[in-house]
Formats: structure tokens, C-alpha cells, sequence
């Protein structure tokens, strides 16, 4: 499967860009829009530090979850049983808003012929999070991404994250958490498979995940 077969939403955001200088002339902008005079001490600096902290908020645009989850193993002896990668941290920031989302993801999937390394799973889920995002589309972004390339029997992803977009502004609701599922193959299809999978993440978490 190439970059190009997979939808437009899993493959990498390659645009061009603003020049750094045009970015950093964009921060002073909202410094003063904000206030305050960016040419003061504590400011001079600041531009250039927020373009730096973008690229790493946001370098999931220029990775690819094909090349990611393309190097897959086959000698398994036969394993076919539900793998599970829970507790992922997860930092991501809102597209409405762009205030942070942060959180924990858990992926599973039952593998067909072949298995990814575990590493592939947590860099998946961090593809997808160093994008601008709603919740709702990260937790379809992965398990689709997982479908798509491995194409296993099922795969599982749920998200419990708290979006600071609520929690710091608007409603000001602190110690709220937004929890998600996307259900693929048999985890949608089989009811037993999904409460396996569903007990095997509430080891840590109580009946707060119960109802999904």
C-alpha cells in the first residue's frame, strides 16, 4: 500500500509554508494585539521560542503513518490474540482553540499475518496528536491508519483526554475528561472481543470507561 491509496486525512500535511520570518512577524503581531510591547527584555526572544515550540507541537504534518507501520513481522508461531498498548500519553492541541488536549490513549488490534512493533503503536498515536485536532477525529485518524496498513482482524483505539480549551476558558470546568472509541473488524462485530479489550484497559481505571 502506498501514501497515495490511503484518504486524504492519514496521509502526511507537506504544504508550503510561511517563511520562519513571516511566522515569527506573526507572534509579535499577537503580542501586541495582546497587549503587550515585544520588543521589551522578556519578549525580544519570544517570537523565535513559539515558532521553535510549533515545530515540535505540530511536526506530525510531516510524518507519514505508512512509512511508520509499513515494517511489520510475520514470524509470530502463530500468535493471534489481542495486542494491547494502553497508558499512551497523549499531547495534542485543539483546532478550535489551539489550546492543549491531554491525555492517554489505548490501542489494541488482533493481529492477521502480521504483527508491528510496539514502538510503531505509541508513534502512530503521535502522528496523528502533533496535528491540530478534535478528539473525535484523532481517535478515527489511528485506528483507521492501524486498518488501513496492517489490515488485522480488528482494531480498537479509545482516548480520555482533558482539553484545557474548557478548562481554562468558556464553561471553566476543571477535572472534566473527554473519553472516545473508534471500533473496527471484530471489536466492533464481537462483543466478547470488545470486553476483553475494554477489561484489559480498566485495570487502572475503574468503571469510567464501561459504557464505551
Amino acid at each position: 500500500m502506498t501514501t497515495a491509496t490511503l484518504p486524504a486525512e492519514l496521509r502526511p500535511h507537506l504544504k508550503d509554508r510561511p517563511a520562519r520570518e513571516e511566522a515569527e512577524a506573526a507572534v509579535r503581531t499577537l503580542l501586541r494585539w495582546a497587549g503587550d510591547d515585544p520588543d521589551r527584555e522578556g519578549l525580544v526572544g519570544t517570537p523565535e521560542r513559539v515558532v521553535r515550540a510549533y515545530e515540535e507541537f505540530f511536526e506530525g504534518y510531516e510524518q507519514d503513518p505508512v512509512e511508520i507501520l509499513q515494517r511489520t513481522f510475520e514470524e509470530t508461531d502463530g500468535y493471534d490474540e489481542m495486542v494491547v498498548l494502553r497508558d499512551i500519553r497523549l499531547e495534542s492541541h485543539c483546532e478550535h482553540h489551539m489550546v492543549p488536549i491531554i491525555g492517554k490513549a489505548h490501542v489494541a488490534y488482533l493481529p492477521g499475518r502480521r504483527v508491528v512493533g510496539i514502538s510503531k503503536l505509541a508513534r502512530i498515536v503521535e502522528v496523528f496528536s502533533k496535528r491540530l485536532q478534535i478528539q473525535e477525529k484523532l481517535t478515527s485518524q489511528i485506528a483507521n491508519a492501524i486498518n488501513e496498513v496492517l489490515q488485522p482482524k480488528g482494531v480498537a483505539v479509545v482516548i480520555e483526554a482533558a482539553h484545557q480549551c474548557m478548562t481554562t476558558r468558556g464553561v471553566r470546568k476543571p477535572g472534566v475528561t473527554m473519553v472516545t472509541s473508534r471500533m473496527l473488524g471484530e471489536f466492533r462485530d464481537n462483543p466478547a472481543t470488545r470486553r476483553e479489550f475494554m477489561s484489559l484497559i480498566q485495570g487502572q481505571h475503574g468503571d469510567g470507561l464501561s459504557n464505551v
